[in-house]
């Protein structure tokens, strides 16, 4: 990333030093190593060293020998004890590039390291010297022993993925910016923050000479190029996250206690409390972690950031913890249906797979309501967006943007866009900017010289062929019109619920939001709902042992906070329901209720507390009734 690229006021982990100050090195550093200015590239103490040396082994590198290698996964946690390893880009391509060195105490990896993912470069010892090697597993017990050397390493391994996603390392994406699917693999990419690089296939210089050195037409784009030799023509998401192993592929048949489908903040918080709490937890997303949070460049009024955090980062930080309790994640898995069985739910999804599992958490969110104003539908795919971050601020240019909304999102992309573009037309419906919007955001929008408010205003045309070039906006009380220059809108308004696939399963709202609580009973079929213990709990649905947290639950509050508190809520009553369960001896047909289902088989728990599923199914395991707070929580 080069000065242009970054923007005013970005976070200081985009930013990548280029060069060493002759006066810059301190103690301990060979001569080219890169400088930690951002905490980074820290160094490891005396006393960490010797403290992870109990635990690893000690073992000569000589000149060129190769510790990660690019594209394949990194085989341990590497701490340089003497002599420097350089950490290369496309080693062995026309396109080779030295990213860093580190020296004596600095360690290897990125977040792919914890992640499971694979390596986006090669990590070669540059001298001989001598490297401490622990595997991942045991440096992840270590990690949750040690808080300061664990959060020494996470902010770290943060701003290594931030630089690498700045920097244009990994995989290549080459289309054309007016295809769709090239605007679904960058925007999957960008929202899974994984390190890519876009090649425009009408702008950029190299796209023909690289077309012909991977004997692909241009046709036949968009494609991904992976370590040069490895070319994927307009592949799905799910191939793309295969490739680089974003998550395991999902099995036909798999099993857990808890199945959280959707990992915004509400999804996530469900899989940190219900992993920790001992459920053995699956989390779905059918594109990233962090939903809408995810796309909102800076979260201000989350509480215990005071500077702010990225919703982006704090999804990257949520599901790191989740993974740390045992959480598996699948991203993309996008489901499709929900069926209850006995004792247990099936859930399936669009490649086929299913899964079975006792609970299911259902926090998948909203999305925001499209325009339905001429032209729109022929510039969608290029110039209208439904998110504000860096992926998108870099489409716009030096051209003026409008945006569309009155609320908070709207107004957090205002902000940031304003720092990327000259001008931010920012169109609300309503004549009181602070009706639906938070005082701080409309403190920050008044006084900013590049946002303009236009209030009792609404958006009637939208021109341009292949990209926008004008908007159309009307005043509602007067009628005038106005035409403004606009290189891309981004949408804000309203939200509809992901429910589509429970229609007809669940009871949902008029607006399409999941019934949960007093509202969920009085709908429930008498025969789902009757005997002892029945009641239907705060965040439960109509069906007996699913949840709703979040956006996606009808009357909720949407804001991230109350999300996140609600996930964690949810396991609450997962333990509540686990144990009204398992207090109902018999069902009224004189079966043994498990799970809020009839329990076929009747069988008890085993002395570990678990047992066969219901029916006799094995993968499905059952733990008995806990109290409302079964450990201490933290995160």
């Amino acid at each position: 990333m080069t000065d242009e690229d970054r923007p005013r006021g970005a976070a200081p982990e985009d930013a990548i030093p280029d060069e060493v100050p002759e006066d810059a090195v301190p103690e301990g550093a060979v001569p080219d190593e890169t400088p930690d200015i951002y905490g980074a590239y820290p160094r490891l103490t005396d006393e960490q060293i010797a403290y992870l040396s109990g635990h690893g082994s000690r073992r000569s590198v000589v000149p060129g020998e190769v510790l990660i290698h690019d594209g394949g996964p990194p085989p341990d946690f590497f701490v340089v004890l003497s002599g420097s390893v350089a950490i290369t880009a496309h080693r062995g391509t026309p396109d080779e590039e030295l990213l860093r060195v580190h020296g004596p105490g600095r360690f290897l990896g990125e977040l792919s390291l914890l992640q499971g993912q694979v390596a986006f470069y090669t990590a070669h010892a540059q001298e001989a010297g001598e490297v401490l090697a622990l595997p991942v597993d045991r440096l992840r017990a270590l990690l949750a022993r040690d808080p300061c050397l664990g959060n020494l390493v996470l902010r770290a391994y943060l701003g290594r993925r931030a630089q690498l996603v700045g920097g244009g390392v990994g995989f290549r994406i080459l289309g054309s910016r007016y295809s769709p699917d090239t605007r679904r693999l960058r925007e999957f990419a960008a929202r899974n923050r994984l390190p890519h690089r876009w090649i425009d296939l009408e702008a950029d210089q190299e796209a023909e000479a690289l077309l012909r050195r991977v004997s692909v037409r241009p046709e036949d784009t968009p494609i991904i190029i992976w370590r040069e030799h490895h070319v994927l023509r307009n592949p799905g998401n799910a191939e793309l996250a295969q490739l680089i192993g974003l998550s395991p592929p999902m099995a036909p048949h798999s099993h857990c206690d808890l199945l959280v489908v959707g990992s915004g903040p509400a999804g996530i918080a469900a899989a940190v409390y219900g992993s920790s709490d001992g459920l053995t937890t699956t989390v779905v997303d059918t594109v990233a972690p962090g939903g809408q949070a995810g796309t909102t460049s800076l979260i201000e009024n989350y509480f215990g950031f005071p500077a702010g955090i990225p919703g982006a980062e704090l999804a990257e930080r949520g599901m790191l913890q989740a993974r740390k309790f045992g959480t598996q994640v699948r991203i993309p898995a996008e489901a499709t249906s929900l069926e209850p069985g006995h004792g247990h739910y099936r859930v399936t999804f669009a490649d086929g797979s299913e899964t079975l599992c006792r609970i299911v958490v259902l926090a998948t969110g909203a999305h925001y309501r499209r325009l339905d104003v001429p032209g729109m539908e022929r510039l969608e795919r290029t110039s209208v967006y439904y998110a504000a971050t860096v992926y998108e601020a870099r489409q716009c240019g030096a051209a003026p943007v409008a945006v569309v909304g009155g609320g908070n999102s709207a107004g957090q992309a205002s902000l940031f866009l304003a720092e990327w573009v000259p001008r931010v037309h920012l169109l609300v419906r309503g004549s009181d900017l602070g009706a639906r919007m938070s005082r701080y955001l409309v403190d920050q929008i008044e006084r900013h010289p590049r946002v303009s408010v236009m209030l009792d205003s609404e958006l009637r045309e939208v021109r341009g062929e292949d990209a926008l070039r004008t908007i159309v906006v009307a005043h509602r009380r007067t009628g005038e019109r106005r035409t403004l220059d606009a290189c891309a809108l981004f949408v804000f308004i309203g939200a509809k619920p992901c429910t589509d696939w429970l229609t007809g399963v669940l009871a949902l709202d008029d607006r399409g939001f999941v019934l949960t609580g007093d509202e969920a009973e009085a709908r429930a079929a008498h025969s789902v709902r009757e005997g002892p213990g029945r009641g239907c709990l705060s965040l439960e649905t109509t069906l007996p042992g699913v949840f709703a947290a979040g956006d996606v639950r009808s009357g909720s509050v949407k804001r991230v906070a109350s999300a996140a508190g609600e996930g964690a809520m949810a396991i609450h009553h997962v333990h509540d329901r686990l144990a009204r369960t398992a207090a109902v001896p018999t069902h009224p047909s004189g079966a043994t209720q498990s799970s809020g289902a009839p329990h076929p088989s009747g069988a008890a728990p085993a002395p570990s507390g678990r047992s066969a599923a219901p029916g006799g199914d094995p993968h499905i395991s059952t733990s008995p009734a806990r109290p409302h707070h079964p450990r201490g929580r933290s995160i």
